[in-house]
């Protein structure tokens, strides 16, 4: 893919991820369980790779704050987008290092990413809480990076193969091999 697409893809999928957390209904327990920023951000990481998948999941949570004053910046947009780069990283760039193309190779890329991601935001979390004289158990840890996420978890884990199957079948990314 040319630089000019991965950028043009890239630009795509930010503003899918400033756009998608309005289908929450601005609701932060929707949005807690849906996830609907990290869905753009697998999306880029997958489709135009790892450095890619990064700028925007960085980018996309503190643009969201900045424009629209959700998530609030600190901490959870700023630990947002810790997890977010994380995710974008991590599922490209083992997405490019496997073999073959298929759900497997996506979830293969798509799973230690999301648990990568989640380190990532309860050290970052962490450390922003104890910066302000509060502490995060692991309690707090599991409900809010697992628990409360298993909806939006499940629904990237059939959405994001499903899509990536419809986009090879049409021709728009290799999936099932590479050539």
């Amino acid at each position: 893919m040319n630089r000019t697409k991965k950028l043009t893809l890239s630009a795509l999928f930010l503003a899918l991820g400033l756009v998608l957390p309005f289908l929450t209904g601005q609701i932060p327990q929707i949005g807690n369980m849906l996830l609907p920023m990290h869905i753009p951000v697998f999306f880029c990481g997958l489709i135009c790779g790892g450095p890619c998948g990064l700028a925007v999941g960085v980018l996309t949570p503190l643009l969201r704050s900045v424009l629209f004053g959700m998530p609030p910046l600190v901490p959870t947009a700023f630990s947002m987008a810790f997890e977010l780069g994380t995710y974008g990283l991590v599922s490209g760039l083992l997405y490019a290092r496997t073999k073959k193309r298929g759900a497997a190779a996506v979830y293969m890329a798509m799973i230690p990413a999301m648990l990568a991601g989640r380190v990532v935001w309860g050290c970052v979390q962490a450390l922003l809480l104890g910066l302000n004289g509060s502490a995060l158990t692991m309690q707090m840890f599991l409900a809010s990076a697992f628990l409360n996420a298993v909806p939006g978890i499940l629904l990237q884990l059939i959405l994001i193969p499903a899509v990536m199957a419809g986009l090879e079948r049409a021709g728009a990314v290799p999936y099932q091999s590479r050539t």
